[in-house]
């Protein structure tokens, strides 16, 4: 489908160049009706091929199995608009027989393969991982949200920022931040616990759960990521807080819209520009985030300049090493700011949510964390370190239960960069692929009978902490795998337990509304769309 927009996009720039240099061509003497009438034609031709042609006729996919239903606008899927089908996906990859790839279509018919086994992940992922790149679109998306930091780089580029990255990741830097994560951690649980103590006797303890993870994350990625305390638990009306929240409103049907418009297009460019609303107000998040992160770093560049800067923060690591430009810290910064508090909040949601719905759950871990971790509502409460979260096993397990059972980010995509194979398949140049973690992390075939269901119990046992008894590495992808798997992983399940703990210790929680259908908010993380509305009961004694 890359090349077949390739080739109109060539077709089109000829008629342009065509009617220019020979203007004794045009119709009635009009290049103007000329152009739009040829415009006109040759965009009716490609819709019929797309729509009609290309996925029944000329996909050089034919030999790839595909589900036999499809509309002539939705293709497989039931939507208009862009989504990923991941129950159908689910559907499919139980009832159609497949060798490791699935080919469906989307809105437009537009083309799509996901992976369904191990094999063809193990190369996407590894064996060829730089045959593949994030796809134009959807680096044109991200771009303007993280700049372009280790999370959009490719190649080279990429191998030399993530090795530069590396030291700031490593578990032996991460332990020195558990007190960090700890601290927001259990800030967060007092200022929940005020809010309740307020309620008048006619209110209930209903607390939005996204509003705190989202503040507790920034500062916690404030803090441990550049040695700034944002404040935005004690301030939820700071610019920052509120840019963040403007960049990750849910988009609205128009806006959603417009990006099928340029998906179709292949081009993301001329909808960004659009002067929308969304557009606008993106654009102003957007300034007030990297501008104020121009300021933090250049007070930190000065620190460091005058050898004062001893910093434990990601990004005093980064810069000692000399190998990273002011922009490219910058971009990194802008990286580690958005996906290291969004992804992480949602995280934070998805465990609130799950241990609602598995209350024995939620008691359990309750007596694990009241009977091993200090008191956190005393004047002086004392400090933790990384082994008292890490030897709390049932609170890991539950974490890693969550990040499996519901991941905050369900699927990634990738493009071919060139002509190359999959378990044996050609794949042209240009081919989207789905890598789909809400698939993979629950397929029977990889973990047993039981991975449809919540059950933490998989990640206990001998040889079970790290895998869950999984029968292959790429059985979890909630952090991806290989050379391009997620470097901050370590950092964000570190964080999450020590959020989750604090919460769960202080707390008993259940829905305000247990038995609402399960709305979905999605964007660059997918999450509860009520943000996990939960009646919080305190707990006195710890």
């Amino acid at each position: 489908m890359g090349r077949l927009n390739d080739g109109f996009k060539i077709l089109y720039l000829g008629v342009v160049a065509a009617v220019y240099f020979k203007p004794d061509y045009a119709i009635k003497n009009s290049r103007i009706i000329t152009i739009a009438l040829l415009f006109t034609i040759i965009t009716i031709s490609k819709l019929i091929y797309q729509f009609f042609l290309y996925p029944r006729f000329f996909t050089p996919l034919k030999q790839i199995p595909t589900p036999s239903a499809r509309h002539w606008l939705k293709g497989n899927t039931t939507s208009g608009l862009v989504d990923t089908p991941h129950e159908l996906i689910k559907e499919w990859a139980t009832t159609i027989p497949n060798d490791g790839l699935l080919r469906y279509y989307i809105v437009g018919q537009i083309e799509r393969l996901v992976l369904t086994n191990p094999k063809a992940l193990s190369e996407v992922l590894n064996s060829k991982v730089y045959d593949f790149a994030k796809p134009t679109i959807a680096q044109q998306n991200l771009r303007r949200v993280v700049g372009d930091g280790v999370l959009l780089a490719e190649g080279d580029e990429h191998k030399f920022q993530r090795k530069n990255l590396m030291p700031a990741f490593s578990y032996r830097h991460i332990k020195d931040l558990y007190p960090i994560f700890w601290n927001k951690s259990t800030e967060m649980a007092k200022l929940i616990r005020r809010e309740v103590k307020s309620r008048g006797p006619n209110e209930d303890s209903c607390i939005t759960v996204r509003t705190y993870a989202s503040r507790a994350t920034l500062d916690i990625i404030g803090l441990a990521g550049m040695g700034h305390d944002f404040d935005s638990l004690q301030n939820p009306n700071n610019r920052l807080y509120k840019s963040y929240q403007k960049i990750f409103t849910s988009p609205g049907t128009f806006t959603r819209i417009l990006f099928t418009i340029g998906l179709i297009l292949g081009d993301m460019r001329l909808i960004h520009n659009l002067p929308t609303a969304r557009n606008k107000s993106f654009a102003e998040g957007r300034y007030v985030i990297r501008e104020t992160a121009r300021q933090m770093l250049r007070a930190k560049q000065a620190e460091e300049d005058e050898k004062k800067d001893t910093g434990i923060d990601i990004i005093s690591v980064a810069m000692r090493s000399g190998n990273f430009e002011e922009e490219n810290l910058l971009d990194q910064l802008m990286t580690f700011l958005a996906a290291g508090h969004e992804t992480t909040a949602g995280a934070l949601q998805w465990a609130v949510y799950a241990l609602c719905k598995n209350p024995d759950v939620q008691e359990r871990l309750r007596e694990e964390v009241r009977t091993n971790l200090p008191s956190i509502n005393v004047e002086n409460p004392e400090p933790i370190d990384a082994a008292a979260i890490d030897n709390l096993h049932y609170l890991n397990a539950v974490c890693n239960e969550v990040l499996r059972f519901h991941p905050s980010v369900p699927n990634t995509v990738r493009v071919a960069l060139k002509d190359t194979s999959l378990v044996g398949q050609p794949i042209p140049k240009g081919t989207w692929l789905v890598i789909s973690a809400e698939l993979l992390n629950h397929m029977s075939e990889l973990w047993g009978p039981d991975a449809h269901k919540f059950n933490p119990d998989r990640w206990m046992g001998p040889g079970k902490a790290n895998t869950g008894g999984a029968t292959s590495n790429y059985a979890f992808l909630s952090f991806l795998h290989g050379p391009r798997a997620c470097i901050g992983q370590g950092f964000s399940k570190a964080e999450l337990a020590c959020l989750l703990a604090a919460l769960v210790g202080s707390f008993k929680f259940e829905l305000k509304y247990p038995d609402a259908k399960l709305e979905l908010k999605v964007g660059a993380t997918c999450s509860p769309k009520d943000g996990v509305q939960a009646l919080f009961t305190l707990l006195d004694g710890w």
